[in-house]
């Protein structure tokens, strides 16, 4: 039923069926909505608002007060999907702040778990407090923005022997530890595929091939909304951008001609 409401129980059961896994980023009301009632398994409110949102050049500059914002109006639209609030730069610098934090994402946001970036050693500290605390932890190997200047850039992780096992041992702690799910993001394809068959938990992909348990893009780049690039790993099913521009073109030009507002839009 879609609108039954979707469990971590219910995503490590597809994965045991070998039922792909859907999730999409969402940051506000209307779009979360709609992404909700199309049928989507997962939402993440991802610190990715900071540039298809805010305007940012990175995601460095989005704050925990940022996150909750979007995040409750996230919840306000969303009836069936699981909600996952991914935590922002600096926010799990030590397991204390970690927990604090992430106890704001479930109780005055009202997300179902949270997502956290793992490269540094401390980051995997942060997690397993964060799961001792009762709160579900999703995990984030490969390309991990927040660290983008430590990795040289937006470029593909675990290519050389080492550093992929290094990818594969990591994910394998975060399993034991107890995350529900653990995100790929910009790993090689057999990389992907690899780790997705050592684990008994999901694995969600992006830029990680199709042997992912499951997928995850961001909203504004699968619509279109989203111009300064488009990562390879995107696929287009919609370019709004110029839709949008069009219908604003259009509404200039008949205010300045005197067609708008016309007898259907206006009181008598």
């Amino acid at each position: 039923m879609l609108d039954k409401k979707i469990t971590i129980q219910e995503l490590q059961e597809k994965k045991k069926r070998g039922e792909k896994i859907t999730m999409l980023t969402a940051y506000d009301y209307p779009i979360a909505s709609m992404v909700d009632e199309a049928g989507i398994d997962m939402i993440l409110v991802g610190d990715s608002l900071g540039m298809v949102v805010l305007g940012y050049k990175d995601t460095l500059s989005v704050s925990m007060d940022d996150m909750i914002r979007h995040s409750q109006a996230v919840k306000r639209a969303t009836k069936r999907a699981l909600i996952v609030g991914d935590m922002p730069y600096k926010s799990f610098d030590t397991p204390k702040d970690a927990v604090k934090n992430a106890k704001r994402f479930i109780e005055e946001a009202g997300c179902d778990a949270v997502k956290l970036e793992n490269q540094e050693e401390s980051s995997f500290d942060s997690a397993a407090a964060i799961i001792k605390a009762g709160i579900a932890v999703e995990g984030h190997l490969g390309l991990t923005p927040q660290s983008v200047e430590k990795l040289g850039g937006f470029k593909v992780q675990g290519r050389t022997p080492e550093a992929a096992q290094k990818i594969i041992d990591n994910a394998k702690r975060l399993e034991k530890m107890g995350c529900f799910s653990i995100v790929l993001e910009c790993v090689p394809a057999e990389l992907g595929k690899m780790i997705t068959k050592s684990l008994s938990i999901p694995t969600i992909g992006i830029g990680a091939g199709a042997d992912c348990d499951g997928q995850v893009l961001v909203i504004h780049d699968i619509i279109g909304l989203f111009e300064r690039f488009t990562p390879k790993f995107v696929k287009k099913y919609a370019i709004l951008a110029p839709v949008i521009k069009d219908a604003v073109r259009q509404y200039i030009k008949e205010v300045k001609e005197g067609k708008f507002p016309s007898a259907d839009h206006i009181f008598k």
